[in-house]
């Protein structure tokens, strides 16, 4: 920064225009600088860091301001490039200020004709942004580079495909985490094949659009420090290249032109970033249907995009291990209510959050795949498994520390069973590991498979969270045995959730496990209750189970699932807020209101569904699906929804938003206000007040509150595909 100020005070001082006052003040500057020692302490460079970049900043003011003047006295072209005032373009004064004194911050200026004239400021404020109005003497044959749109391509049917050669040349190499990745497309390759044939039978020819998606795969670029690739071989966690590597392979085998990237090189190239640092927005049309990246991708691409990344935002999918809840998504709302974290905060429609199990409904569930079995291999483990085999749960040694009172559950489980384990180690074995536990080390994927096809039981220490192995090992025929959390885990009292975007209370290591499969498959037990626990392993030796995968973690269920997010998910067509008056009998003119109400008992349920009198507007997941009740007090409609054998859609919520379905669930009123609060729609039975929600990007599954009750929007589900309803597809 030193060496920059210099050379540009150099430059200044050859300016003619220079005033007497600015050249002492220079001569002063160069003199300070000129004294200052490099070789002082750390602590005084920082102490004296802010006041030195606020001098760079005063000498690119100084610099820029000398060079204008001189040009437009040059150029003659000072009344034409005055600085328009209009009310239309409010902004407009304060970024050609702003442009003044910071154009050179960023090279991409430049690359946009910006040459530090008033002028150059105008033509690049109404035809690269938007924050001027046009020059009446410039050619308007092109709107501003923001408001272009991509030209209509005509659309292609997307057809499935079973060769993945190319999706395998695509996704590159020279990292471990790649070649693991490449591995897990190859094995299960036949299994998306035989999944791309069944559904294509399914959806019977229907047509399908081809969109044009890019996958950024943000964690693993070196931008972002990817300490993934590392720790592959060494029992690093694997299962986010898992669901990348399924996802990459789901797109694909759907028949979408993909494209993926792997640095943010490549990410610049494909979205057409100009050269710089990412102020300017990009240099054309967004050329892609669909992005799918995390967040580390999503921070780059708002490094990069500029002003591109607020209009093309519609377009992004973030995928997201443990969920995003709409508190922490709403910026203003988590700044002021205490839900800002490191994560979160980026206004999206939280449905382009897209998690590893369906945890959260506020989101979209994604997942991943297990391997499926044929009827022939169900047969051979059944006839195989050993009866007094168990497999810990935990490859890194730093596993099978964290659990507390690890060696008295440890020592009743050797007491009925041979203990093995598959903890990763270079040449001594790990010490946390009991002597009497068999460590193979960490095995590849196809021998590991053969450890859970001969083991009984699988067992969880109470970490990792809701990783992919308790599925695998449940396919293989294991039983599958974890802790139970009192009290239940999140952000508010255990370090590994602190700081993620959500509050969702975690009641044991795998709650999908518990919840989805549950017995006899899935024991949750107290590991501190020794009774208790010893009891658990002389039910599982007991216990015959057959290998089980639910369907959404099969090939055919994730394609089944992702084909319905790519052809149905709009989130760039703005919803309409959902007037009931609008809405009319069937056959009836379209102004007139019904005399009967909107919402009407569904038979042997509590909830509510949509009336056949009137016609449903156009929505996905159709209105079909809507099961309307209300919580308990203190309770989410996440739980509400379970409870009642539904699950919460939050696409739902615009169209109970409402007094007709207030109304309909009989809930009395007195006031009835409209908020902006994470729990709206909801009413106090106490108070007889019910709250409105304001704010669409705050309707909200997981909020719940002590002194409300919720209104929740519930839907069916199809059976083994908790996603979709059973009108989805």
């Amino acid at each position: 920064m030193l060496e920059v100020i210099l050379k540009r005070m150099d430059t200044l001082s050859k300016l003619d225009n220079s005033s007497s006052t600015d050249a002492r003040r220079l001569d002063e500057l160069s003199s300070a600088i000129n004294r200052f020692q490099p070789a002082g302490l750390v602590e005084k460079i920082q102490a004296i860091a802010q006041n030195v970049s606020n001098m760079a900043i005063r000498v690119e003011q100084i610099l820029q301001s000398s060079m204008m003047q001189g040009r437009a006295v040059r150029d003659g072209t000072t009344s034409q490039c005055e600085v328009p005032r209009d009310s239309r373009f409010p902004e407009c004064p304060g970024k050609v200020d702003w442009m003044r004194a910071r154009w050179t911050s960023d090279p991409c200026y430049a690359f946009y004709g910006v040459d530090g004239s008033d002028c150059s400021f105008l033509v690049y404020l109404s035809e690269v942004e938007w924050f001027c109005p046009p020059l009446a003497w410039r050619n308007q044959t092109s709107p501003p580079t923001q408001h272009t749109q991509q030209a209509k391509s005509p659309k292609r049917q997307a057809a499935f495909r079973t060769d993945l050669s190319v999706l395998l040349e695509q996704v590159g190499s020279g990292k471990e985490s790649l070649s693991f990745m490449k591995r897990r497309i190859r094995r299960l390759a036949q299994q998306w094949a035989t999944a791309a044939n069944r559904l294509d039978v399914k959806l019977g020819q229907r047509w399908r659009d081809q969109k044009k998606i890019l996958v950024h795969v943000g964690f693993l670029t070196e931008e972002s420090g990817d300490v993934f690739s590392p720790k592959v071989l060494k029992g690093g966690p694997l299962g986010e290249m898992v669901q990348w590597a399924d996802i990459l392979t789901a797109l694909h085998v759907l028949g979408h032109n993909l494209k993926i990237s792997m640095s943010v090189k490549d990410l610049q190239g494909f979205l057409g970033v100009p050269p710089g640092r990412g102020s300017c927005p990009l240099t054309g049309p967004l050329p892609f249907d669909l992005i799918y990246t995390d967040y580390h991708g999503l921070q780059q691409m708002k490094q990069h995009m500029g002003l591109s990344l607020k209009k093309h935002k519609c377009h992004i999918r973030v995928i997201d291990t443990f969920g995003t809840e709409p508190a922490y998504n709403h910026e203003e709302y988590a700044t002021l209510h205490g839900y800002r974290t490191n994560w979160g905060y980026w206004n999206l429609n939280p449905r382009q959050y897209m998690t590893m199990f369906p945890h959260t409904p506020d989101n979209s569930f994604m997942g991943f795949v297990s391997e499926e079995l044929n009827e022939t291999e169900k047969r051979s483990i059944q006839q195989n498994k050993v009866n007094n085999m168990a497999v810990v749960y935990g490859k890194e040694a730093s596993m099978w520390k964290l659990q507390q009172g690890k060696d008295s559950f440890l020592e009743i489980l050797h007491r009925y069973m041979e203990v093995h384990g598959t903890v990763y180690y270079e040449t001594q074995r790990p010490p946390e590991v009991p002597p009497f536990v068999k460590n193979h080390g960490l095995l590849p994927q196809h021998e590991l498979q053969q450890l859970l096809r001969k083991a009984k039981l699988f067992i969880g220490f109470g970490f990792p969270y809701e990783g992919p192995a308790p599925l695998e090992a449940i396919a293989n025929g294991c039983i599958f045995l974890q802790p139970k959390f009192q009290p239940p885990h999140s952000s508010l009292n255990h370090e590994f959730f602190r700081g993620k975007p959500t509050s969702r209370e975690v009641f044991s290591q795998h709650p999908y496990a518990e919840q989805y499969i549950g017995r006899p498959h899935v024991m949750t037990v107290d590991y501190n209750n020794s009774l208790e626990f010893d009891s658990a392993i002389k039910e599982i030796m007991k216990t015959k189970v057959e290998p089980f995968l639910p369907y959404e973690y099969t090939c055919e269920g994730m394609l089944e699932r992702v084909h319905a997010y790519v052809q149905n998910q709009d989130f760039c067509v703005p919803e309409p807020p959902f007037v009931p008056t609008n809405f009319s009998r069937q056959g009836s003119a379209a102004a007139v209101r019904p005399n009967g109400p909107l919402f009407v008992p569904i038979p042997n349920s509590t909830a509510l569904g949509w009336t056949s009198n009137v016609t449903a507007p156009t929505a996905w997941p159709p209105l079909s699906s809507l099961r309307l009740l209300v919580s308990q007090e203190g309770q989410s409609c996440v739980d509400a929804c379970h409870s009642a054998g539904f699950i919460c859609e939050p696409a739902h919520f615009r169209f109970i938003n409402n007094k007709e379905s207030l109304r309909g669930l009989e809930v009395q009123c007195e006031v009835v206000d409209s908020e902006i609060n994470h729990i709206l729609p909801a009413f106090s039975v106490l108070r007889r007040e019910c709250g409105l929600q304001r704010e669409p990007l705050l309707f909200s599954c997981a909020g719940h509150s002590p002194k409300y009750r919720r209104v929740c929007p519930c839907r069916d589900y199809r059976r083994g595909q908790v996603a979709l309803c059973r009108d989805c597809l």
